[in-house]
């Protein structure tokens, strides 16, 4: 997994690409978690497009996510590959997460 980030005034979009598993996801955690607590950052926008494959561990970590920002800010999943797409469906988790295509 790889994750590149733009910053722009009040939010951070990452990119994320590769996989989100197991032995990734808590990669994943520690960076959104950097950003959570940030007091500039409003809106935190995970750019999935090129995600090939995610696992229950990261359905995890971006639900965990989705509630600790609701409280004070905004977690939008972007442009989901097909497959994070068709585990968001099968899963329930599109009801939870706020997920826009651009």
């Amino acid at each position: 997994m790889q994750i590149t980030e733009v910053r722009n005034e009040h939010s951070v979009t990452l990119t994320i690409s590769g996989r989100i598993d197991v032995e990734t996801s808590a990669t994943l955690e520690s960076e959104i978690s950097n950003w959570l607590t940030s007091p500039v950052v409003w809106t935190l926008i995970l750019d999935l497009s090129a995600v090939e494959y995610i696992s229950s561990a990261g359905i995890r970590v971006l639900l965990s996510a989705q509630k600790k920002m609701k409280e004070k800010h905004e977690l939008i999943i972007r442009n989901p590959s097909q497959f994070c797409k068709q585990v968001f469906e099968v899963t329930g988790a599109d009801i939870f997460l706020k997920i826009e295509y651009k």
